[in-house]
């Protein structure tokens, strides 16, 4: 199926002039592409330079976008039909400014996109923590029930580029943060998930409200006919939803009545009224993947009546079983010497560290730090004395770290490098030990992105495992 033209997928005022994309990852480059074709004039900018800003550029100067690189012109922004802005953009960046104070709509790649998916059939996830998973798990579901459908959004692939498709899926798991949320006023899913909440984003947000403001967002077009999952352990979660228009299921691993429990004396997964599968036959680890796997069982069952027949419990019961654990996500990197390695990489706030912590078994060496965002890190005293022998503070944040964590956990600061962390750690992890990355920050102050720092870490274990 072609692209739909810019004038049937978008408003009218967004196509009266030139369109602004900011930002060319990997989702404004997708944007810029399906706008051009679509026939809009499109200046594409980045303030970044690089081989990636390069290579973006190179493919889109052939379609006809004009693009910059290294810097914005504030004066063709403030001119714009339309801004389209990357989620990585703080509001205050100059270019969202300009935008801003010459009335110029901005929105986000999701919301280009969507208007080119007018039809389209999708489960939308957002929460502090567990999107990814719980993501990855709806989209192997769905894809278990013989449905072409792809995964899509925060998780990695633009929804542009879903567009962009010549045949569109039957059904898409979108996983959607804060910041996309916030510019995309027109979602509206078949049916939504809210996993938890917590602080996040700090850096970023003046407050946990205006945090959770974004995130409410998932609900802002509700009608009747959607169907909305939540988590009933989570108060914040439960008063974020009460009083949404739609369906509401909820899920549970404690001991409250849901929709979808954890049966722990029959050690079962109980989805709508009966067992779905034993626990035993979920190959991830901790109590927060369970709760995972129940919300998007939940969801992808609630969201359509023809997904609760006995041989459809059945696909899912299958799908699920198969599923297998995310890299960087309580990820096993190896166990070398009787040391177990685990890469969490892409735990960057406390909540999440949290998590990991309360699935450890072993004493532990944690290390801690990147970039701060804002939170405290003495919520996690607790969990720190239960487990943790030592805590390897690095990054920006490690001052900040030694700060909050003295006097709760023996500390050892390390300097600018990732091979002193890891030298730091290994010395200290002993037979029956394990070392965990799980950060409670983000990657920016080292790395590029989690991905990079996960993969460094997983690198650098296998190298000191193998001198030991």
């Amino acid at each position: 199926m072609p692209v739909r033209s810019l004038t049937e997928a978008l408003p009218a005022g967004w196509t009266r002039g030139e369109i602004s994309v900011l930002g060319l990852a990997r989702s404004g480059r997708a944007a810029a592409e399906l706008l051009r074709r679509a026939g809009a004039d499109v200046y594409a900018s980045d303030s970044g330079m690089g081989d990636a800003v390069d290579h973006a550029a190179a493919a889109l100067r052939p379609l006809g976008v004009a693009v910059q690189t290294g810097g914005h012109d504030l004066v063709r922004i403030a001119a714009s039909a339309l801004v389209v802005a990357s989620p990585g953009i703080p509001p205050e960046a100059p270019p969202l400014a300009a935008a801003r104070d010459a009335g110029v709509p901005i929105v986000g790649e999701l919301e280009v996109a969507l208007h080119f998916l007018p039809h389209q059939r999708y489960v939308a996830i957002t929460g502090t923590n567990g999107k990814t998973t719980t993501t990855a798990i709806a989209h192997q579901l769905l894809a278990g029930l013989g449905y072409d459908a792809v995964a899509a959004g925060n998780i990695g692939t633009p929804l542009a580029e879903v567009a962009l498709r010549e045949k569109q899926p039957d059904w898409i798991a979108l996983e959607t943060s804060s910041f996309q949320l916030h510019d995309t006023p027109s979602i509206a899913p078949t049916a939504g998930i809210l996993t938890n909440l917590s602080a996040n984003h700090l850096d970023r947000y003046e407050d946990v409200a205006s945090y959770f403001g974004d995130k409410a967002r998932l609900f802002r077009n509700a009608t009747e006919r959607s169907v909305w999952v939540s988590n009933a352990d989570d108060p914040e979660v439960q008063r974020m939803v009460q009083g949404v228009r739609g369906m509401h299921l909820r899920f549970t691993t404690g001991a409250g009545a849901a929709d979808a429990y954890f049966d722990r004396s029959r050690v079962q997964l109980v989805v709508l009224g009966s067992p779905l599968i034993d626990r035993n036959d979920l190959v991830l680890l901790g109590d927060h993947n369970v709760a995972n796997a129940l919300a998007a069982a939940l969801a992808v069952m609630g969201a359509d009546e023809s997904h609760r027949t006995d041989d459809a419990r059945a696909r899912v019961a299958d799908a699920l079983r198969r599923f297998r654990a995310l890299e960087h996500r309580i990820e096993p990197a190896g166990r070398y010497g009787d040391v177990e390695w685990i890469n969490d990489s892409k735990s960057t706030n406390v909540a999440s560290t949290l998590v990991a912590l309360k699935g450890m078994q072993r004493p532990t060496v944690l290390l801690l730090g990147g970039r701060h965002k804002g939170e405290p890190y003495a919520a996690l005293a607790d969990e720190l004395r239960r487990t943790v022998k030592l805590v390897v503070a690095y990054g920006e944040a490690a001052p900040l770290v030694e700060a909050d964590l003295a006097g709760v956990v023996p500390l050892a600061r390390v300097g600018s490098s990732f091979d002193e962390v890891l030298a730091r750690a290994r010395e200290a992890a002993k037979p029956g030990d394990a070392v965990l990355l799980s950060p409670a920050c983000s990657s920016y102050d080292m790395f590029d992105n989690y991905e990079e720092r996960g993969r460094t870490f997983k690198r650098l274990a296998a190298e000191l495992g193998a001198g030991r």
